[in-house]
């Protein structure tokens, strides 16, 4: 069986096509979770699995008939090379084996909770590891040790995902196609999509898929699109995600496939909104503006998904700032609070999507401490990314030269008005079509994935 997968920035998702029809992965009760993992202990490695006396004779023998198979074929294979691949195989083994034996969630996968059980999880524990937006990293300038750490991340998403689906299914899942951005987050540029693309194959080898395939997450939604359209036309797909935005112009609908022209993406979205948010609407109750704290502080607190920020943040002293100030930041830096604030930010973000006005409780830092937030004061924060979604949007109007038939929208942030307006700017002669918010991506790579990996 082959999946789609969208390892998003957010939430992620996997479908596969079953009988024609697309058939989502269901995560408990969802059909996507928040790309989230904690792990109760120390985070174990992809390659820290030792195999006890019987799969190392297993081992052996993979090795033996592996090396057995290149000297027939008049190879010489590095013993190594050998080891690693049966080692692998001997791991994918005993995972699923462990999927089938009745276990409590915190004992799945190496002991790994994902999604909102993740941070419950480490919001009730207290201790231990949680890791938000892995995909957020994949393109950064990462210390050997790092990007070990990060490769590890995703490899324990991935795997949760294939054996997720392999459970639901009965059958064993080996492919996929797997959605990536047209430009991921990255400190080093063309550089930064090469390494990701690298960390996401490597990750999902270990995660125990034999083959994967890459394909544009607009690709994929005009894959979706196509599906839903009788009639041939012109449309240009944004997916406007939590990490990235990205644009494609494509032909879809009809009897021929779809023919993507091309695409075009930012590596801008909806966390870049929280943290503006975050830094407007929140931080000014722990003296942003107001003390000689710097603001840089303020910002590694609320940047959830970078590891080595949140632990910069957690080493600053504030004995000496005055309150109430100076007790709110210590009582950030206490274990869980910076990731109860940014749950507390993208709750705020989508209430105020629909509501003149949203008030927020933070209590775990101070009893009766809230924050009561406008309608308003959320577009002017989205201001700076909305500028450099116009930007975009202005570029590929450029290009295209014309309005095309029909604009489909769809990623979580599509849901926002503001959203919605920057794009009917840019395109008012088009015909605006609203695609599923979180699976009108997923649900392309799926069918993606079912016309086979090329």
């Amino acid at each position: 069986m082959r999946l789609g997968i969208d390892f998003g920035t957010s939430n992620s998702a996997a479908a596969a096509v079953i009988d024609g029809a697309v058939v989502p992965v269901q995560f408990g009760e969802q059909a996507q979770f928040r790309t989230s993992v904690y792990f109760p202990e120390v985070m174990r490695e992809v390659d820290d699995f030792v195999p006890n006396d019987a799969q190392e004779h297993q081992l052996q023998q993979l090795v033996d008939a592996a090396r057995r198979q290149a000297q027939a074929a008049g190879q010489e294979r590095p013993a190594q090379a050998l080891r690693r691949e049966a080692l692998r195989a001997v791991r994918r083994d005993w995972m699923e084996e462990q999927m089938r034996q009745p276990r409590t969630s915190a004992a799945l996968l190496q002991n790994a909770v994902y999604g909102e059980d993740a941070l419950d999880a480490y919001f009730a524990e207290g201790e231990g590891n949680l890791v938000q937006s892995p995909k957020s990293m994949l393109g950064y300038n990462l210390h050997p040790r790092a990007r070990q750490t990060i490769t590890g991340i995703a490899t324990h998403i991935l795997e949760h995902i294939r054996l997720t689906a392999q459970r639901q299914f009965d059958t064993p899942v080996r492919e996929a196609v797997l959605g990536r951005p047209v430009q991921f987050r990255s400190s080093m540029g063309e550089a930064g999509n090469d390494q990701a693309l690298e960390i996401l194959q490597a990750a999902a080898t270990a995660a125990g898929f034999d083959r994967v395939r890459f394909l544009e997450e607009p690709s994929a939604a005009a894959m979706r699109h196509h599906a839903a359209s009788d009639t041939r036309h012109e449309v240009v797909v944004v997916d406007i995600g939590g990490g990235t935005t990205d644009v494609a112009h494509a032909d879809v609908g009809g009897a021929l496939p779809p023919a993507v022209r091309r695409a075009w993406g930012i590596a801008r979205g909806g966390t870049d909104v929280d943290l503006a948010l975050s830094l407007a609407g929140y931080m000014p109750l722990f003296g942003r503006g107001i003390t000689r704290v710097p603001n840089h502080h303020y910002a590694e607190a609320a940047t959830v998904h970078d590891l080595t920020r949140q632990r910069e943040f957690r080493l600053h002293k504030y004995d000496s700032v005055d309150a109430p100030y100076g007790p709110r930041l210590q009582a950030l830096q206490d274990t869980g609070n910076t990731a109860r604030l940014a749950r507390g930010v993208e709750r705020s973000k989508i209430v105020l999507s629909g509501a003149a006005q949203h008030t927020d409780t933070l209590d775990y830092i101070e009893p009766a401490l809230s924050v009561t937030l406008q309608a308003a004061g959320l577009t002017q924060a989205a201001e700076s990314f909305l500028g450099q979604m116009r930007e975009l949007l202005a570029q590929v109007a450029a290009d295209i030269g014309h309005d095309p038939d029909a604009v489909f929208l769809t990623g979580g942030m599509s849901r926002a008005p503001y959203v919605q307006q920057v794009v009917r700017e840019a395109f008012p002669r088009a015909r605006l079509v609203h695609g599923d918010p979180s699976f009108g991506v997923v649900q392309g790579l799926a069918l993606a994935a079912s016309g086979g990996l090329g």
